[in-house]
C-alpha cells in the first residue's frame, strides 16, 4: 500500500477538524477526497505533509510511518503537495520557481527534471523566464504542478486545482491529471468540483464535519443519489 491513514485525529485549538479519517492509496490509482468547505479535506492533506499533526493514529508512507516525520524531509521519501491557492512565488520567474521545487535533488538531476516538466507543461516552458505573479491563474496552477513534479514524487496531493479557474481551464487542468496518472503518478485528489473529481478518480472518499461519511468506487459515487444531492447538483 503506498499510502495508509489510520484514524487521524487533528485540532486547530479547541476545534475537532478531522476525526477519526481512516483511508488508503494504492499505487497507480487516483483517489479523491470530496465534501463542502470546511469538511477537513485540506487539513488531511497538510497533515500528511508534516505541516499539521494528529493526536492519535499514523500515517503510513511506501509501508514507513511518518507522522513524526519533518515536513522538508517527507518531501524526499517521495510524497509532494500542490497546495490550496497555488502558491507560487510571485515575484521569481516560472523556472526559478520550478528550480525551487527541485531543491531535494541533487545538481546533476535538476536540468533532467525541468526538461521532463516541460514535456508535460509546454506553456512552462513558452513562459519560464516570465515572472510568476503576471501568469493567468491556469497558468499558476500548472506552476504549482510543475514545482511539484520537479522533486520527482511517488504519490501528488494536489489540493482545490480547479479553485477559482474558469471552466474551460478547469477542463485543462484535469486533462493535465489524467496525463500525469497515466504517466504513472499515483495521485491524492482533494477537489470541491466532485463531479470533476469523481470522473477522473478510481476511488473517492465523502468527507462531512471532519469524518468520512461514505467510501466506494468513483463510479459508484457518481451514480450514488444521495451523492448526487449533496455534492453534484443533482
Amino acid at each position: 500500500m503506498m499510502l495508509t491513514v489510520d484514524h487521524i485525529n487533528v485540532y486547530y485549538g479547541a476545534i475537532h477538524a478531522v476525526k477519526d479519517v481512516s483511508f488508503q492509496v494504492e499505487e497507480g490509482e487516483i483517489v479523491t477526497l470530496i465534501g463542502a468547505n470546511g469538511a477537513g479535506k485540506s487539513t488531511i492533506l497538510k497533515t500528511i505533509s508534516g505541516l499539521l499533526h494528529s493526536r492519535t493514529g499514523s500515517i503510513s508512507f511506501l509501508d514507513q510511518t511518518i507522522n513524526a516525520v519533518p515536513a522538508h524531509k517527507i518531501i524526499t521519501r517521495g510524497l509532494a503537495q500542490v497546495p490550496e491557492g497555488r502558491a507560487v512565488f510571485l515575484q521569481m520567474t516560472v523556472e526559478e520557481n520550478l528550480e525551487m521545487g527541485g531543491y531535494t535533488r541533487a545538481m546533476g538531476e535538476i536540468a533532467p527534471s525541468l526538461e521532463r516538466v516541460y514535456e508535460q507543461f509546454p506553456r512552462l516552458k513558452e513562459r519560464r523566464r516570465q515572472i510568476a505573479g503576471t501568469l493567468s491563474g491556469g497558468e499558476q496552477q500548472m506552476l504549482a504542478m510543475g514545482r511539484a513534479l520537479m522533486s520527482k514524487p511517488k504519490l501528488l496531493m494536489l489540493d482545490e486545482p480547479s479553485m477559482g479557474l474558469a471552466p474551460i481551464l478547469v477542463d485543462q487542468i484535469f486533462e493535465i491529471i489524467q496525463r500525469l496518472h497515466q504517466s504513472g503518478t499515483t495521485i491524492l485528489l482533494v477537489e470541491q468540483n466532485a463531479q470533476m473529481a469523481l470522473s477522473v478518480a478510481n476511488r473517492g472518499y465523502v468527507l462531512e464535519t471532519g469524518r468520512v461519511i461514505t467510501t466506494a468506487p468513483a463510479a459508484d459515487l457518481l451514480a450514488d443519489e444521495s451523492v448526487k444531492k449533496a455534492y453534484l447538483g443533482g
